[in-house]
């Protein structure tokens, strides 16, 4: 057989098996992510997906214009919400083109099953997106390892199982695929990939607020190569495309509007790009004059160039043209932050540090494999390896700080996890067929098919390798030595580590991440049956058939979705959190007394009041449990009339019993959570 031919028919299978393993990692990952629908049924989870579904069956019922004009006169009453104007638009966007796509097809599939299952077919373009990003950084085959690990990981199922109809749902798609253009842009400097990175990075900023952390890794990315003197024509036209394209899109987007030029977050960009014009331009100066004059010129115009830029942002930022850092912003720098001047932020529990237990929870064996990785892409330094070093150290920083940003994390501990795995095998698996081969062309020459010419350049008179074949370079030299035995343990040990991570995957996936929030279930501790708990879903139908139409609830803003969406009535503020005086309004009337409360929900206009109490069951997750952020939240803005310190104890201790605290014993949220509590008989005892 000739070689070209032997070349074709290598190539044929290794495309196969490439297919085959992202198809695979793909029904893989879809399969893992729908324990929530076959233990329950096809529903929404949480809290916001049921907004986002809300929206999506509004668009898909009067259009994408009326929905983008949308006044809300259902949420924050009495101001309403313009949603239009306060939303990613591509989660509905997509949802509403799938389904337009399957009726155009006379394929009648209901909007909320297009929206319950929308996150378990993109976790399948998510694994192509970081097969391909991996694969442009290092090889195919880190590449399939990379596609596997993401596909069942639980730091990405967490976000994206089958009903969790939520932003980062298909974000993390579309971050991974701007990141491979990115790279591919860089290594080709062409104008084509470097306007494609543009489009997607649109798909991004209309689909999530995390589009920050993509305009801030590829300008930084970019300062590093310049600082690193790997300045190069490909750079200047890959960034000028993306940044330029990249700007002009973004602002199209309504609830982003002007911010890509109006708010700090956005200007590291800005000054990248004047950097790096004025690196070129100099670079293009430096071939016309002397050294001499060069150097006068590169000192003196690159102070006042950054003198310039530095007095700029300044200067615009006191005047007001260029907003400052926000809030969310400095709690990523000091996670003292938020509880100390944004209550509202730091009373979500995925806004919290994370723990180290987390780490391991939600990546298992590839926060152990991802440092390895690192060292590899460290020892073959290039342009590319560069950004995926630095997404690496910023997405660890990001990580450690709020639970929510584990899921950046996640897409890059599994690309140099793949690496690790696979630099690994691909030692260990071709060692014996490249000694071997070695060992046979060294024994018998005569009996190879090169030709006689061949033979000359490869064996000299004593018959000994004189260059060694092509594929042969890439033996370690502290390998050679190891024997068959050894390399079979480490393979065995390498596989049973892997089908260990797939367990853990499995088991987190079904028992951890794979239970919406409306539905409870709990096994009974005598004969270990499992039971089902429907009081959400019940509470909200009872709501809409049994209150007026126009009603308004009160509540607190963590149902207000709920309310919203399964039972269609009136809220007083919900899940989008954008006010934070109506919030504390309402804050205040939970805590305060029943006359005081009163006064509060008259002038509101409130109907009915709603409260979650699981002290009959011992759910956790009730008010009172959420009860002290109610008050902290109301303290920021009625200090005179709420105090934290009030709902203690004198030694400081929050009771719920009949030593508590006279304010908590006579507020609103209390009175209603254990009225006639103590006349209730749980059991025969």
């Amino acid at each position: 057989m000739n070689r070209p031919m032997l070349n074709r028919k290598t190539a044929g299978y290794s495309s196969l098996i490439t297919f085959a393993v992202l198809l695979i990692a793909w029904i893989a990952g879809f399969s893992s992510r729908l324990f929530a629908v076959i233990r329950f049924e096809s529903i929404i989870h949480e809290f916001d997906p049921w907004f986002n579904y809300r929206a999506t069956a509004y668009m898909v019922q009067h259009g994408f214009y009326k929905f983008l004009n949308w006044f809300d006169e259902r949420a924050w009453y009495p101001l309403g919400r313009i949603v239009g104007g306060t939303v990613y638009p591509g989660l509905m966007i997509t949802s509403g083109g799938i389904h337009y796509l399957l009726h155009a097809l006379n394929i009648p599939v209901h909007i909320r099953d297009i929206c319950v299952f929308l996150a378990p077919v993109f976790s399948g373009l998510t694994s192509i997106s970081t097969y391909l990003l991996t694969k442009e950084l290092w090889s195919s085959g880190a590449g399939l390892f990379a596609a596997g690990f993401i596909a069942i990981v639980p730091g990405y199922i967490s976000r994206s199982v089958a009903g969790s109809y939520d932003n980062e749902g298909i974000a993390i798609f579309a971050l991974q695929f701007t990141y491979f253009l990115w790279v591919r842009a860089v290594k080709t400097g062409s104008v084509f990939w470097s306007a494609a990175a543009a489009l997607s990075y649109f798909y991004m900023v209309s689909a999530w607020g995390g589009y920050v952390f993509i305009i801030n890794l590829i300008p930084l990315h970019v300062f590093v190569l310049l600082l690193m003197g790997r300045y190069s024509p490909r750079l200047l036209t890959s960034y000028s495309t993306f940044f330029i394209l990249g700007l002009l899109l973004s602002m199209q987007i309504p609830f982003v509007g002007f911010q890509p030029i109006r708010t700090s977050e956005h200007m590291a960009a800005l000054g990248v790009f004047a950097l790096l014009i004025t690196v070129g331009f100099l670079r293009y100066l430096q071939s016309v004059l002397s050294r001499n004059e060069f150097k006068k010129l590169f000192l003196i115009g690159g102070l006042l160039a950054a003198g310039f830029v530095f007095l700029s942002v300044v200067t615009f930022t006191m005047m007001g043209v260029i907003a400052p850092w926000s809030g969310r912003f400095y709690s990523l720098w000091d996670t003292g932050y938020a509880k100390i001047h944004i209550p509202i932020i730091a009373s979500v529990s995925e806004h919290q540090p994370t723990t180290w237990f987390s780490f391991f929870f939600d990546l298992h064996i590839l926060i152990c494999a991802f440092p390895v990785g690192v060292w590899y892409c460290v020892k073959k330094i290039n342009d590319e390896l560069v950004f995926v070093i630095l997404y690496a150290i910023s997405a660890v920083y990001f990580a450690g700080v709020m639970v929510r940003l584990m899921l950046t994390l996640t897409p890059v501990v599994c690309m140099l996890a793949g690496v690790a795995f696979s630099s690994l095998l691909d030692v260990y698996l071709r060692e014996e067929n490249v000694i071997k081969t070695t060992t046979i062309s060294q024994s018998r020459p005569e009996e190879t098919d090169d030709s006689p010419n061949e033979k000359k350049m490869l064996y000299d008179k004593a018959g000994k390798l004189k260059h060694r074949p092509k594929y042969d370079t890439s033996l370690n030299e502290n390998c050679t030595g190891i024997g068959s035995n050894l390399r079979s343990i480490v393979i065995l040990a390498v596989l049973m580590i892997l089908m260990m991570f797939a367990v853990h995957c499995t088991w987190v996936t079904s028992n951890a991440y794979s239970s919406p929030s409306i539905v409870l279930a709990f096994h009974n501790s005598q004969d270990g049956s499992r039971n089902i708990l429907d009081d959400f879903r019940e509470a909200y139908y009872w709501l809409s058939q049994n209150t007026e139409d126009d009603s308004r609830i009160m509540s607190w803003w963590d149902y207000g979705y709920q309310i919203a969406g399964m039972a269609n009535r009136t809220t007083l503020v919900d899940n989008n959190t954008w006010n934070n005086s109506h919030i504390a309004l309402v804050g205040k009337a939970m805590s305060s007394t029943e006359e005081k409360s009163y006064e509060i929900m008259t002038s509101l206009d409130v109907d009915y009041v709603l409260v979650i109490f699981g002290g009959v069951i011992g759910y956790s997750g009730d008010d009172i449990n959420k009860f002290l952020w109610m008050v902290r939240i109301a303290e920021g803005e009625h200090p005179k009339d709420i105090k934290e310190s009030d709902y203690f104890t004198e030694r400081g201790e929050f009771r719920v019993d009949s030593e508590g605290a006279p304010a908590l014993l006579n507020c609103l949220m209390y009175k209603l959570s254990y009225y006639r509590f103590g006349e209730l008989k749980l059991d025969y005892r």
